[in-house]
């Protein structure tokens, strides 16, 4: 079993999380006659909850700017503070909300609230519970308050679309009583690592984009194989910034009318290079998300994968692929590209990517640990079907009688 630094939680049997610092599946194999070797799959329905020790930190994300959470939260604090004694955490922008501050009923449970600044106070390491009162959103502001190993989270549905958040709140003192008593059902959804690395090319002593290069590059398109590593060197250039990503990476052509043209590498090795609106690179989760618009498949958190979808390309063969987890993609402004590009994390942190500059991504070791409301099977399905409509249609009517059917033998 796996815990957390302070023993609290556990995932049984077997599996370890991020809590501690960790992702891994159990690789145990099992020999044959043949001298053949095959991987054990982890049962995705052996992914369980429980606590070593009862939770007593809990941190509250509520949606903000939207005045019909303020009851729901000021309920569910009360419950938290009143009938289960826990140390409840808030941000501190929601806590100083003018709503709150007027209401002298809640008073006294406001002011035993913990509250902390995004980019100011690290609670990464005392937190046991992260419960979420919002949509989709939401429960990403949250994984990006923990850059390292994330505590199981449990989000409501109080938003717009609700994919990720399957509790309702009209039950949530009994579904929080069943989290706290444990074994609850949890889906890890994988992360993205992904480092910005500036001036590359220039900091490893190398001509960005000279002929020579272009010309190689051209060739090796032309011959459509796996070209060396050429201007790959990891330990140039200066990492400006480092984040965990959960939904997806989005790189695009920004303002510009032209077209983003980009290359794609995988271990340091060319394999395309993208001419079109942008590129997205995301996790199973992120499946759902920009990639399902742009027309990638949908992939159960589960999966142990990286999605990479272009947007709208000059090309009518350029499908989306899924890659293995655990490889490295980088993404890199193409030697003839007539602009720069532009790259968002999430939704978020938006900012120009220029010559010489390079997006590292790979698989993260820390997963969220989200709870399931049911089980990670039927929740995903769930959603599909209500958030989706995943093929909806009309149904066929029966024929009234069978032998009037034009392919029915005399």
């Amino acid at each position: 079993m796996a815990n957390r630094a302070d023993g609290r939680c556990l995932l049984s049997p077997g599996l370890k999380s991020g809590f501690d610092q960790k992702t891994h599946t159990h690789t145990d194999t099992q020999h044959f006659r043949q001298n053949a070797c095959y991987p054990h799959i982890q049962d995705p329905a052996s992914q369980r909850l429980t606590w070593n020790k009862p939770p007593v930190n809990v941190l509250v994300i509520r949606k903000i700017r939207d005045e019909s959470l303020v009851e729901p939260f000021k309920e569910l604090c009360r419950f938290l503070v009143e009938e289960k004694q826990m140390m409840v955490y808030v941000e501190r922008r929601v806590a100083d909300d003018a709503t709150l501050s007027k209401d002298e009923a809640f008073g006294s449970i406001r002011n035993q609230l913990c509250t902390f600044r995004e980019g100011y106070d690290d609670i990464s390491d005392c937190i046991d519970l992260i419960i979420c009162l919002g949509g989709d959103g939401t429960l990403l502001y949250a994984s990006s308050l923990f850059q390292g190993s994330v505590p199981p989270v449990m989000a409501f549905h109080l938003g717009s679309l609700g994919f990720l958040t399957p509790f309702k709140f009209e039950s949530y003192k009994t579904e929080v009583a069943k989290v706290f008593e444990g074994n609850a059902a949890i889906t890890l959804r994988s992360r993205l690592k992904v480092k910005v690395v500036k001036d590359m090319l220039q900091r490893a002593g190398q001509q960005p984009y000279d002929q020579e290069t272009q010309q190689q590059q051209q060739q090796q398109q032309e011959h459509n194989g796996l070209p060396p590593q050429g201007h790959t060197n990891s330990e140039a250039g200066k990492v400006t910034l480092q984040l965990q990503v959960l939904n997806e990476v989005v790189v695009d052509r920004g303002p510009s009318s032209y077209l983003s043209n980009v290359d794609l590498y995988l271990d340091g090795r060319l394999i395309t290079s993208v001419q079109g609106d942008g590129v997205i690179v995301s996790t199973p989760t992120g499946s759902t998300a920009y990639a399902a618009a742009a027309g990638a498949s949908m992939i159960h958190p589960n999966v142990p994968a990286i999605m990479v979808t272009p947007i709208c390309p000059h090309s009518l063969s350029f499908r989306p692929i899924v890659v293995p987890a655990g490889v490295e993609l980088m993404i890199t402004l193409s030697p003839d590209a007539r602009n720069t590009a532009w790259v968002s994390f999430d939704g978020r942190k938006r900012q120009e990517i220029q010559y010489g500059d390079c997006i590292k991504i790979t698989t993260s070791c820390y997963p969220v640990p989200s709870i399931c409301c049911h089980d990670l099977v039927y929740d995903w399905f769930e959603s599909l079907a209500q958030c989706l409509h995943w093929n909806v249609r009309k149904r066929q009517a029966r024929l009234a009688d069978v032998s009037d059917s034009s392919d029915t033998e005399n």
